[in-house]
C-alpha cells in the first residue's frame, strides 16, 4: 500500500493550463528520489474551482494546492513527500488565514455534491474505484428488488426534474414512457450543452461517466427501454473518449449487454456525436440528428415519449439528472427531497463564470439565494469593482440585478424574475458592462444558432437584432424599445421550439430592468459604460500630454496628429476606436468619454435608407 495519494485535476481546464506536464514532471521527479512506489498519482475529473487551477490534494492529510505550475513540483516532492512539510506559498489564503484543506476553502463550504460526488475524486477511468464508491449498488437494488413502477415511484416522490433547462419533473416523463407499450423503446442523454460558458455536463461525463451510464440503465429499466445513446457535441473529446472507455469495460464484466445481473434486463448504448447545432438541445432535433437528418425541432405532440426514435417511446434525459440517479436509490427518495425548496428539490450543478474571483463548477443546494452563490461561493467580484447584473440561463435566460441577488434559486422564481434555471450557466458582470451591448451578444448568438425552420424565429429574431445594431452603433430612434418588446412577446408566442421561445428573454430582461441604458444609447447617442465603441471617442487631455508621441507612432490609421510642443490631437472621423493610445499613453492623458464626438455624430444619423 502507498503512503501518499496524489490527486491532479485532469478536467479540460486544468488540462489547459498544464496539470498533464505537472503530473509528468511528478512521475519524473519521484522516480528520481525512489519514491515512485510510495505515491499513487490519480487523474481526476474537474474538482471545481477552476480560477484555482491548476489543482491537487495530497492524501492523507488532505492538503489542496492551487496554481501549481511545473517549476513547483521540485519543491513539493522535497518539502511534503520527503520531509513532510507541505508547501503553504501554494495553499488557499482567505483574510490572510491559510486554508489546508478543501473543507476549510470557502467556495465549497456551502456546496453539497450529490451529482458531483466523485469528481476530483476518483481516477474517472478505473471502473476498480466506482465501484469501491458504491458504483453499480443502485442498479443492483434496482434490478433485484424493485419492479418498473416502483423504480418510477422512487424518482416521483424525489421531485427530481429535468436538469436540462426545461425543469419538467422526471418522474413524470418515465411514467409516459413506460405507459407507451411497444417492441422497442429508447433512452438518450442528451450532452448537448451548447450555452456560452457552460461546462456541467462536459465536467460530469469527464469526472464521473459510470454514474452518467448507471443512471440511465436505471431509466431504461424504468420505461422500458433496451438501447440507449450518449448524444455529445463532438467538440467534447475527452468526456466522449471516457464514456466510450466506460461502456467498453462494463460490457468486458457483463454490466452491458443481455441478461444483467443475471436478470432479465439487457441493455447496451452507444455514443453519437453532434456537430454542435445549439438547437439540438432541443430534444426532437436531437432525435432527429441521431437518425441522420438535420437537426430541426417538430411540433409536440407527440411528444418523444410516444413517438421519438424511429418512431418508438423515447425519453430523453440530460446529463446531471441520470447523475443524480444513483444517489436518490442508494439514500432515498426522501433524502432528496429534504433538500431545496418547494417544487425545486435536490441540489443543483452551475458553471460559474464572468467577473467573479472565484470561476468554476459547483453544486448548490436548490433553493441558495444569488447573493450567497455570487458572494459566498464564488467569493465575490474581481478588481474591487461593483456587481451589476447576473446572467441566468444562457442565451436562454435572462439578467438580474443587485435588488434581485435575495432571490432564491428555484425554477419558478427565477421565472418570476424573467431570468430561468437553464441547464446551470451563471455569468456574473461587474459595472464595466454595457447591458444593451450584452443582450446583443446573446441575440446575435441565437440569430446565428437559429436553424430557419419556423418563421418568427427565422427572421424575427434578425429583425430584433437590426434594431440592436442600430441602437448601438447609434443610429436607434424613439420606439426602439417599444418595437423590440413587442416583437420578443410575439417571438416567444409563435415560435416552435424552446431556442425561439426563449431567445428574446436577454433583450426583454435588459429593457426591464436597464431601460435607462437603452435610452441613453437612443437619445444621447452614448454608451454610459463606454463599450459600444460607436457610442465613444477617445480625446488626448493636453494638459497632462507630455508630447512623447507614442500614442501617434501606435495608431493604425494614423489619426493622430502634433508635436511636443503643441501636444497632440485625435481626428475623429478617422479614429477606429482601437485604444492602442490609451494603452501606450505613459500618463493617462487620452480619455474615453461617452458619446460620440460632434465631428462623427453627423456621419451616423439615421437616414430614410436605414432598415432592419
Amino acid at each position: 500500500m502507498k503512503r501518499i495519494d496524489l490527486l491532479i485535476c485532469c478536467g479540460s481546464g486544468c488540462v489547459s493550463a498544464g496539470s498533464l506536464k505537472i503530473k509528468n514532471k511528478f512521475i519524473e521527479l519521484l522516480e528520481a528520489n525512489d519514491l515512485r512506489s510510495e505515491v499513487n498519482i490519480i487523474e481526476t475529473g474537474c474538482m471545481g474551482p477552476c480560477d484555482f487551477g491548476p489543482v491537487m490534494m495530497v492524501y492523507p492529510e488532505g492538503v489542496f494546492y492551487q496554481k501549481v505550475t511545473v517549476d513547483d513540483v521540485e519543491e513539493i516532492v522535497t518539502e511534503h513527500f520527503l520531509k513532510g512539510r507541505p508547501v503553504q506559498r501554494l495553499m488557499v489564503t482567505e483574510d490572510d488565514k491559510l486554508k489546508a484543506t478543501k473543507k476549510e476553502i470557502p467556495f465549497y463550504q456551502k456546496q453539497v455534491k450529490v451529482a458531483l460526488e466523485n469528481c476530483g475524486h476518483i481516477d474517472p477511468e478505473s471502473m476498480d474505484e466506482y465501484i469501491a464508491t458504491g458504483g453499480f449498488e443502485a442498479i443492483g437494488k434496482v434490478l433485484s428488488e424493485m419492479s418498473q413502477q416502483e423504480t418510477i415511484d422512487v424518482v416521483k416522490d424525489s421531485g427530481l426534474r429535468g436538469r436540462g433547462g426545461g425543469g419538467f419533473p422526471t418522474g413524470l416523463k418515465w411514467q409516459f414512457g413506460f405507459n407507451n407499450k411497444a417492441d422497442q423503446k429508447y433512452i438518450i442523454c442528451n450532452a448537448d450543452e451548447g450555452d456560452p460558458g457552460a461546462f456541467m455536463d462536459r465536467s460530469l461525463l469527464e469526472g464521473d461517466p459510470y454514474r452518467v451510464i448507471e443512471g440511465m440503465m436505471i431509466a431504461a429499466y424504468a420505461i422500458g427501454a433496451s438501447r440507449g445513446y450518449f448524444y455529445i457535441r463532438a467538440e467534447y473529446p475527452l468526456a466522449i473518449k471516457r464514456i466510450k472507455l466506460a461502456m467498453e469495460q462494463m460490457r468486458e464484466v457483463g454490466l452491458l449487454g443481455d441478461n444483467i445481473f443475471g436478470s432479465a434486463f439487457s441493455f447496451d448504448a452507444e455514443v453519437r456525436t453532434g456537430a454542435g447545432a445549439f438547437v439540438c438541445g432541443e430534444e426532437t432535433a436531437l432525435i432527429h440528428s441521431i437518425e441522420g437528418m438535420r437537426g430541426q425541432p417538430t411540433p409536440k405532440p407527440p411528444f418523444p415519449a410516444e413517438r421519438g426514435l424511429w418512431d418508438k417511446p423515447t425519453v430523453v434525459n440530460n446529463v446531471e439528472t441520470l447523475a443524480n440517479l444513483t444517489s436518490i436509490y442508494n439514500k432515498g427518495a426522501e433524502w432528496f427531497a429534504s433538500m431545496g425548496v418547494g417544487k425545486s428539490k435536490g441540489t443543483k450543478v452551475f458553471a460559474l463564470t464572468g467577473d467573479v474571483k472565484n470561476t468554476g463548477l459547483v453544486e448548490v443546494p436548490m433553493g441558495i439565494t444569488l447573493r450567497d452563490l455570487i458572494f459566498e461561493v464564488g467569493g465575490g467580484i474581481t478588481n474591487g469593482r461593483k456587481f451589476k447584473a447576473v446572467q441566468l440561463g444562457g442565451p436562454s435566460g435572462g439578467c438580474l440585478t443587485e435588488k434581485d441577488l435575495d432571490t432564491p434559486i428555484t425554477y419558478e422564481s427565477l421565472l418570476e424574475k424573467g431570468a430561468m434555471m437553464g441547464s446551470g450557466g451563471v455569468i456574473v458582470m461587474n459595472d464595466t458592462n454595457c447591458m444593451v451591448n450584452v443582450a446583443k451578444f446573446f441575440l446575435d448568438f441565437s440569430v446565428e444558432e437559429s436553424c430557419g425552420k419556423c418563421f418568427p424565429c427565422r427572421l424575427g429574431l434578425k429583425q430584433m437584432y437590426g434594431i440592436m445594431e442600430n441602437i448601438t452603433s447609434g443610429k436607434g430612434k424613439e420606439g426602439d424599445i417599444e418595437e423590440l418588446i413587442r416583437l420578443g412577446n410575439d417571438i416567444k408566442k409563435a415560435s416552435l421550439c424552446g431556442l425561439g421561445q426563449t431567445a428574446p428573454n436577454p433583450v426583454l430582461s435588459t429593457i426591464r430592468y436597464f431601460r435607462e441604458e437603452y435610452d441613453a444609447h437612443i437619445k444621447n447617442k452614448s454608451c454610459p459604460a463606454k463599450v459600444c465603441t460607436s457610442l465613444i471617442h477617445f480625446d488626448i487631455d493636453k494638459s497632462k500630454c507630455i508630447g512623447c508621441s507614442l500614442c501617434a507612432r501606435k495608431c493604425p490609421v494614423n489619426c493622430i496628429t502634433g508635436n511636443r510642443e503643441d501636444k497632440y490631437t485625435i481626428h475623429q472621423l478617422d479614429c477606429i476606436k482601437c485604444g492602442n493610445c490609451d494603452d501606450v499613453c505613459p500618463v493617462h492623458a487620452v480619455n474615453i468619454i461617452p458619446g460620440m464626438h460632434y465631428e462623427t455624430l453627423s456621419a451616423v444619423q439615421p437616414t430614410k435608407k436605414d432598415t432592419y
